[in-house]
Formats: C-alpha cells, sequence, structure tokens
C-alpha cells in the first residue's frame, strides 16, 4: 500500500471516528434531557404474542418547582421589669423613753386644787352655793389620782337647809353649816343597805338621834325601847328616825359639831330630797344619793366642803 493510500484510509477512519463520537455524545445528550426510561410492566406471554415484539416507552419526565413561601412571625414584645430601687435606709436610733403622762386636764383649776386643805382625804364631796342665803347648791364627788383631782360623781343640784348656809350654825336656826367636814363611821335608812363600804344599820323602831343640847348624849344616835316613846331626851327637837321614812330611806352622818358642844347644831345628814329646802342638812334626789353613799370608801378618808363659791376655797 502506497502512502498515499495510507494517508486517505487514515483520514477516512477519523472521519468515521468522529462522526461516531458525535452522534453518540448527541444520543448521551438527548437521554440526558429526556431522563430515564419509563418501563411498562410487562403482560402474559399471549399478550406479547398478540401485541407483538414488547416496545419500551420512554416518556419525558416533568419537573415541577414548588414555591415555597415562609412566614416570618415576629414575637411579641418583651417587657423587662427593672428590679424595685432600694433606698438605703439610715440607722435607727435608739427610742427614746416616753414623756410623763400630763395631768387631767383641768386639773390645776379643779375646784379641790383651790382649797385651804382636804384633811390628807382620797376622796372629797364638795357643795358650793352662790351665795350664803340661797338654799340651792352644786354637789360634786371628786376623786383624787396622783396630785390631781377628777369628778367621780355630779355634778348634781342639792338642798340646803332654809336659812342657807352659816359658819356659827346653831341649834335650830334652820342654817346648814358651812366648813369642811369628815363622816361618820356608820350610815343608817329605813331601806335595805344599798350597797356602802361603811358599816350599815337599817333603822328599827326605838332608834332615835339626840337634839336636846342639855342631854349628855346630845347629837348621838340612841336606841331605846319601842315602847319607850318618851325618852329623857325627847324635848321636842330629837328625832325618830324609823318614821322619817321619806327623808331617811339611806343617810349618812355630817360630822358637825363633833365635840357635841351644847347648842352648836345636831343631826346634820346627807339625805334624800323631800321637796323643798332642809331644817339644815344637805339633799339629794334618792337615786343620786344613793350613787354618792356607795361611792364613798372609808379608807380614802372622805370629808365634805360646804361654802360659798367665793368662800368655799378658804376652808
Amino acid at each position: 500500500m502506497t502512502l498515499v493510500r495510507r494517508h486517505r484510509l487514515a483520514s477516512a477512519l477519523s472521519v468515521v471516528l468522529v462522526v461516531s463520537l458525535a452522534s453518540t455524545a448527541s444520543a448521551f445528550a438527548f437521554s440526558w434531557r429526556r431522563g430515564p426510561p419509563v418501563r411498562r410492566a410487562a403482560g402474559t406471554a399471549a399478550d406479547s404474542s398478540r401485541r407483538g415484539p414488547r416496545v419500551t416507552t420512554t416518556e419525558p419526565t416533568t419537573t415541577t418547582s414548588t414555591s415555597t413561601t415562609t412566614t416570618t412571625t415576629t414575637p411579641p414584645p418583651t417587657t423587662t421589669t427593672p428590679p424595685p430601687t432600694t433606698t438605703p435606709v439610715p440607722p435607727v436610733a435608739a427610742p427614746k423613753p416616753p414623756p410623763p403622762a400630763p395631768p387631767p386636764t383641768g386639773c390645776a383649776s379643779a375646784l379641790p386644787a383651790q382649797l385651804a386643805t382636804t384633811d390628807g382625804a382620797g376622796q372629797l364631796v364638795t357643795v358650793e352655793a352662790s351665795g350664803s342665803g340661797v338654799t340651792d347648791a352644786i354637789l360634786t364627788g371628786w376623786q383624787k389620782s396622783g396630785s390631781c383631782w377628777t369628778v367621780a360623781e355630779g355634778p348634781w343640784t342639792a338642798r340646803l337647809g332654809y336659812a342657807g348656809l352659816k359658819t356659827d350654825k346653831h341649834e335650830g336656826d334652820g342654817a346648814t353649816p358651812a366648813g369642811i367636814f369628815g363622816f361618820q363611821a356608820t350610815f343608817y335608812g329605813n331601806a335595805p343597805d344599798p350597797g356602802v363600804h361603811y358599816a350599815y344599820r337599817q333603822l328599827q323602831c326605838g332608834d332615835w338621834w339626840d337634839e336636846d343640847s342639855a342631854s349628855p348624849t346630845y347629837n348621838t344616835f340612841e336606841e331605846v325601847p319601842c315602847a319607850q316613846t318618851n325618852p329623857p331626851f325627847n324635848n321636842g327637837s330629837s328625832e325618830a328616825l324609823w318614821t322619817e321614812t321619806q327623808a331617811y330611806p339611806s343617810f349618812a352622818v355630817i360630822n358637825d359639831n363633833a365635840g357635841r358642844v351644847p347648842g352648836a347644831g345636831s343631826a346634820i345628814f346627807l339625805h334624800a330630797d323631800v321637796g323643798g329646802p332642809t331644817d339644815g342638812c344637805v339633799s339629794l334626789p334618792l337615786a343620786e344619793l344613793d350613787r354618792v353613799l356607795d361611792w364613798l370608801e372609808p379608807t380614802e378618808n372622805p370629808v365634805i366642803v360646804l361654802g360659798t363659791d367665793s368662800t368655799i376655797a378658804s376652808y
């Protein structure tokens, strides 16, 4: 073979090879674009014989692109509460002791504080009249608390003797003695004991108060037999106490003329009101009287002060 023929043969083979490679590449590219072949399921042998040779059909592949929607949810705002601000607390100083309690209101101006003396009493009854010739007065019960006096009973309107108040009391003058006096140790009455703290005698027939200035038992309580209607001291002025039920349901003896000076006065009682001036005693309505009698305590050494609003402070 000549060199020219060899060259021509090589050229022809190169062309065939290029064409073959191009066809193969084209087929491969077509096959890649269409996707893999889809094979149908084979039927029975009879079906194959009727249908002829099996044909393989390659269907194009459809690619569906799904668009994904992304929803963005914004979270609610987060509120952060700042921690409370703590204010520094300054150190607390030790508490001061409380001041002493003030005296009761009106302590210095209370009537007992204006008196010249109260004879060491813890209870005080004041009977203050607007003048010496009047028959009414204001009665007040006072209780001592520390150095002050406070009102414990009243004030109430009391009745005096029909001749008013006198500092020089005489038997039968109808005046109530002015001054400061204690109470005798026994209370009396025609009614049962209303609840007093003193010794109490319920009156009975034969109980008298001697008001005879000439009697050796002048200005004292006397008990005689009930049948003795005319005791030796009955000069017409002595009192049969058990018969005086209106004035004497209960009473206290004001210790005027404690020395029993003849003619200087007797039977000065704090007793029940009889509807008018007395013969020299001090009287209150019964309910108020019993309150005062029940309040009085012998351990308090009570006293009664009687006077006008211009003179009572001098006693």
